[in-house]
């Protein structure tokens, strides 16, 4: 909503000004993580999701999966008692169900201001912004390589947006440091400038294990190794195919105790079947097998079974989202993680809309609603996706905030409190009145319903008047009165500083390109 747009009726007493500035403010209180009241979706029939999980046993016992490059998976996966057949491991029928028994069904991630710790599974949905792209842009300067200054901004974003409950991973690439030092300048900005939780980088098992000492510093080694304090994203190579970068990072997460995410990377026609049900058989096959690890690292350790779904086109090959296929995949990868007891990471705010137009809209509406009507317990990417995640978007992430705010008072349910019941407004008003000066209205105007950041409610003559604004040129608005606004979290200096001369010796330490480590 532009600052001085507002409805054509106010309640008497209160100007259009103070209405405003109280809604601002009640909207920069920063939300606790989602208990969702809504009961979740099984999209599924019972039949179906047996035809898929024996599916995906059939591909693990006589098809499976590649382990590459990374001879300790191999030995785990020997002692266990797979069948080895150079890097391709063959896992008997139920094994890897066997071994996810000593997984948590829910798990809290720690963060340093304790009021943003989150609870991963259960009925807890955690939104998270994009990650990753190389790319960002905005109305003012356009599409252009990602800069650490924009990552910073990214972050204090998501630091200040009410409903993104974590921070996240690296929100934009940073491209203007070198690749293989790039990391130690993306955690020290996740853990300096937001005290919320955040993920940790994965590209190699040496970065793993930088962002995990960082967690040490800041946390404490004791308290990491009984405590989750970041989460590693471990992307399968699909199809069925895991590398040694992510294997290596996936062992060091998981030995320390750390959070660790399974997602295959699965678009349908490319790395997947053109069908649902045959991509879902792959997901779940390569979750299994990346989750079971985890748990013959260290039985016990947190895992997240993710999956990241869309389809090609199948005229151009470009990547596809917010398509009914993609939302089945979404539904589904819930629903079979439920059944396995593991926590799940799937949805967000997907689209390849290249700005922030109609088709980013509602590709991204495909894609969030069904997220939180699935049950999905972590939401990533859920603010800022633009181009099929190669950009991140200034006005995108704003307008993706405010869905995100809106989706998490849904997610809260019908409220039946005697307030809500409202029979004393009813009973005040009668027959033939109106309830905009009755007390139990003047009682709760100001909260009874959603009030978007970005939407303008005001009429025509009005809207007009005030520039005729887009709501792309709202949230570009916005972003800037955000980030302006932003209060620094402060740190300890003592862990700042170990955490600086820790990234001063590994600079020194490291080459400007990513190694095999």
């Amino acid at each position: 909503m532009t600052e001085s747009s507002a409805i054509a009726r106010t309640p008497r007493g209160l100007s259009r000004e103070t209405r405003r500035v109280a809604r601002e403010q009640a909207q920069a209180v920063k939300l606790p993580f989602i208990r969702r009241q809504l009961p979740t979706i099984d999209l599924l029939s019972s039949e179906a999701v047996e035809i898929i999980e024996a599916n995906a046993e059939t591909i693990l016992e006589e098809i499976g999966i590649e382990f590459r490059r990374d001879p300790e998976s191999l030995r785990l996966w020997r002692e266990a008692g797979a069948d080895i057949k150079g890097e391709r491991v063959r896992i008997p029928r139920g094994m890897a169900r066997h071994l996810l028994k000593t997984a948590p069904r829910e798990f809290t991630v720690h963060a340093r201001n304790p009021l943003r710790s989150v609870r991963i599974g259960g009925n807890a949905t955690v939104f998270s912004p994009v990650g990753g792209p190389p790319f960002v842009t905005d109305l003012d300067r356009g599409r252009r390589y990602g800069t650490l200054e924009d990552l910073h901004n990214f972050i204090k974003l998501a630091h200040m947006a009410p409903a993104i409950h974590f921070s996240g991973g690296s929100t934009v690439e940073p491209m203007d440091i070198p690749a293989g030092k790039r990391h130690l300048d993306v955690q020290y900005a996740f853990f300096r400038y937001s005290d919320q939780g955040c993920e940790a980088t994965p590209e190699t098992p040496g970065h793993a294990a930088d962002a995990v000492r960082m967690a040490e510093l800041l946390f404490g080694e004791a308290y990491v190794d009984q405590h989750a304090v970041v989460l590693g994203n471990i992307n399968s190579n699909s199809p069925l195919t895991f590398d040694g970068r992510m294997l290596g990072a996936l062992r060091v997460f998981a030995a320390h105790n750390q959070g660790t995410i399974v997602v295959p990377a699965v678009l349908a026609g490319a790395m997947g079947p053109v069908t649902a049900a045959g991509c879902m058989s792959e997901i779940l096959a390569e979750t299994l097998a990346g989750m079971a690890l985890t748990q013959l690292v260290r039985p016990g350790a947190p895992v997240i079974m993710g999956s990241f779904v869309g389809a090609i086109s199948m005229r151009t090959g470009a990547p596809t989202f917010g398509t009914p296929e993609a939302t089945q995949m979404i539904f589904a990868t819930a629903q079979l993680a439920r059944r396995l007891g593991i926590p799940c990471r799937s949805g967000g705010s997907l689209c390849s809309a290249k700005t922030a137009d109609a088709q980013a809209a509602y590709e991204s509406a495909h894609t969030l609603l069904p997220t939180l009507l699935a049950g999905v317990n972590l939401v990533t990417h859920a603010a800022g996706w633009l181009e099929g995640g190669l950009v991140a978007g200034y006005e995108k992430f704003v307008m993706d905030a405010d869905q995100l705010a809106m989706m998490q008072s849904l997610a809260a349910g019908m409220d039946l409190t005697e307030r809500g019941q409202a029979l004393d407004a009813i009973r005040e008003v009668g027959p033939g009145g109106h309830f905009l000066g009755c007390a139990h209205t003047q009682a709760n105007f100001e909260s009874a319903f959603y009030q978007s950041t970005i939407a303008d409610y005001s009429s025509y003559e009005q809207w007009s008047s005030e520039g005729s604004l887009s709501a792309e040129q709202r949230a570009n608005r916005v972003w800037k009165k955000m980030l302006a606004e932003y209060q620094d979290p402060g740190i300890d200096p003592a862990h700042d500083e170990a955490m600086l001369h820790f990234i001063q010796t590994r600079r020194a330490q490291l080459s400007d390109s990513i190694e095999e480590e």
